[in-house]
């Protein structure tokens, strides 16, 4: 840590939200206690609801009109935040503190080029107008990482990739010239090497001296950026210290689970989750106790009522038994074994130099796959990578029948699937389902749990009436939902509660393949591990094979028995996942692998800044 007096200090915050019930209140925050200096990077991590965003909008002022803080000490370069008024704080936000948001695309306003974006926070603070502001619009998208920066200033949002988006979100952030920067999950969703490009501008800023502020779920990229980390479960600091250490030799059990969640490659053939121990109703936790002692299998009486005095070591730990061993592979949850070279032989699914084109702005076309052939075995999982724009999502939606090739053929069970008008595909659509990659997006928010599931299990024949009502119960019972989730909407359910639901949905036809679209880029990491377990465990059981789409390797590695590389729309290399892993044999696999983040390479924050 810099040993100069910290930019950022921050000590006993809290934060209560008013409930939607009169007189009910939701602590968010409790009693968090952090410092940042000049030229570091803090990462603070946990899983969703643990209070990671709370903390980092209350920095900024913006945690609404509903929220209340309070504070020991909450301080930034010697000046009390809690004492701004709004007048004040719109003088911070922007010019002295800055915020990187998770979704450029929502974030950035889409009836404005990118241009005027950047531009709004040199004017709004005065810092420069006309030419001038132009030529310094210039000079921060060069400096984001973004080519012919004349170019991309004069187009929206939406005419970027999601990598220059993003930098383009950071170009904006940055026209303040910050002291701090806050940024809340900035490459959840990227392909690897648009986030190594995203992680290496951000290590760049902070060689420089800006204080970054890290919000993320994703420990690999921690390692990669952080000098410290802090990490959040039920809105308390459970741990805190060096990178290194708390990467390396975590004392606190839920520290050890989240680390134990991140696939790697031993953890191939097992499962990631930590399976909450079972517990009774006289093992409540206290307002004054561990908020992990529920779910943690070591914790006492003790744990549930009060929390020990952290050492002074500068690596903090709120547990009363530090370096608790978790339990994570539970024998029912063992991932299946890969498939057989036999059975993978008599393909379920046959793709046969499927290429697709599409119209270009300039009147011309572009080609978007590029003869392309593969097969998946019955009971087989085949992982497909690639970065943004190589043709994943178009091969998939090939695969789905929802895009016609131009050349080539696919065969799906022996029959043709592709180039067959749809009356003759719609009987044996129940036959191949997908996961998306945002589940909510796919749902009709104003239906039921029960009636989404209820709608694909109508499709499959299934009478009205109990019948019906009890083929929902079990397909919620499959996915590890409680029935008496069906009642709610989705916008009631957690990130991993809705996903488990689109795989619910997906299962309602008894499928033989499901097309998964990135379907856990969006969640958190321990969330992530319970889908991943759900569906090894599906597969195990069901013999339902799976096109798994990801940008994330570490998942791919996990989950596949074969792997297909993609690039520019064409495949460029193929095989067993040991061998593209260990062995691989194209300069772009090997590209992908090398800029692969992973938990152990912590260096103490310099990975990426020596």
């Amino acid at each position: 840590m810099n040993t100069a007096e910290p930019l950022l200090r921050v000590e006993g915050l809290d934060v209560t939200f008013r409930g939607a019930r009169r007189g009910g209140r939701i602590r968010a925050v409790r009693d968090v206690s952090l410092a940042l200096g000049r030229g570091e990077c803090l990462a603070v991590v946990g899983e969703s609801g643990s209070g990671k965003s709370v903390t980092a909008r209350t920095l900024l002022g913006l945690t609404g009109a509903r929220a209340t803080v309070t504070a020991r000490r909450l301080d930034f370069d010697g000046a009390d935040l809690t004492a701004l008024s709004d007048r004040q704080w719109r003088a911070v936000r922007g010019r002295r503190i800055g915020l990187v948001l998770q979704d450029a695309l929502v974030s950035l306003d889409p009836l404005r080029t990118v241009g005027a974006e950047v531009r709004e926070t040199l004017r709004t603070h005065s810092l420069a107008d006309g030419p001038a502001a132009r030529e310094r619009t210039l000079a921060l998208l060069s400096d984001a990482g973004i080519p012919d920066p004349a170019r991309r200033a004069a187009q929206y949002p939406h005419q970027l990739s999601g990598g220059l988006r993003q930098r383009a979100l950071i170009a904006s952030a940055l026209s303040g010239a910050p002291e701090l920067l806050v940024a809340d999950e900035p490459t959840t969703a990227l392909d690897v090497t648009v986030q190594a490009q995203v992680l290496g501008l951000l290590a760049r800023l902070v060689g420089e001296g800006t204080a970054l502020l890290l919000i993320s779920h994703d420990l690999s990229v921690v390692a990669r950026l952080a000098d410290r980390v802090a990490v959040m479960y039920g809105g308390r600091v459970v741990e805190q210290g060096p990178a290194l250490d708390v990467l390396k030799d975590p004392r606190h059990p839920y520290t050890r689970a989240l680390l134990a969640a991140v696939p790697t490659v031993g953890s191939k053939g097992h499962a990631l989750s930590v399976p909450a121990p079972e517990r009774n109703t006289e093992t409540a936790v206290g307002p004054d106790g561990c908020p992990y002692a529920a779910r943690c299998a070591a914790a006492d009486t003790r744990c549930r009522t009060e929390l020990p005095v952290p050492r002074g070591d500068g690596h903090a730990t709120l547990c009363w038994h530090p370096g608790t061993p978790v339990t994570v592979a539970a024998p029912r949850l063992r991932h299946p074994q890969p498939v057989p070279t036999k059975a993978a032989d008599s393909a379920l699914l046959e793709v046969q130099g499927v290429s697709k084109r599409f119209p270009a702005p300039d009147g011309g076309s572009y080609t978007a796959v590029d003869d392309v052939s593969f097969r998946i075995g019955a009971g087989e999982t085949l992982g497909l990578v690639g970065e943004s724009g190589s043709g994943k999502t178009t091969t998939a939606r090939i695969v789905l029948g929802l895009a016609e090739p131009d050349e080539g053929n696919v065969r799906f069970e022996g029959e043709p699937w592709s180039g067959v008008p749809e009356r003759e595909r719609r009987p044996r659509r129940m036959r191949i389902q997908v996961v998306h990659q945002d589940p909510l997006g796919s749902f009709d928010p104003r239906h039921s749990v029960d009636r989404v599931v209820a709608e694909a299990v109508a499709r499959a024949g299934v009478p009205r009436g109990r019948v019906r009502s009890a083929r929902v119960a079990e397909l919620l019972g499959q996915v590890g939902l409680s029935a008496a989730l069906g009642d709610r909407r989705p916008l009631e359910l957690s990130g991993g509660q809705r996903q488990r639901v689109a795989i619910a949905r997906a299962l309602a036809t008894r499928p033989r393949l499901i097309v998964c679209d990135e379907p856990v880029s969006a969640l958190d990491v321990s969330i992530q591990a319970q889908v991943l377990d759900l569906l090894a465990e599906l597969r195990r059981e069901l013999g339902v094979a799976l096109l798994f789409i990801s940008h994330d390797l570490g998942v791919i590695h996990h989950v596949s028995d074969r792997v297909i590389v993609m690039k520019d729309g064409r495949l460029v290399e193929t095989g067993d996942v040991g061998q593209i892993f260990d062995r691989p044999a194209h300069p772009y696999t090997r590209e992908l692998l090398a800029a692969l983040p992973r938990p152990d390479r912590s260096q103490e924050g310099q990975g990426l800044r020596t």
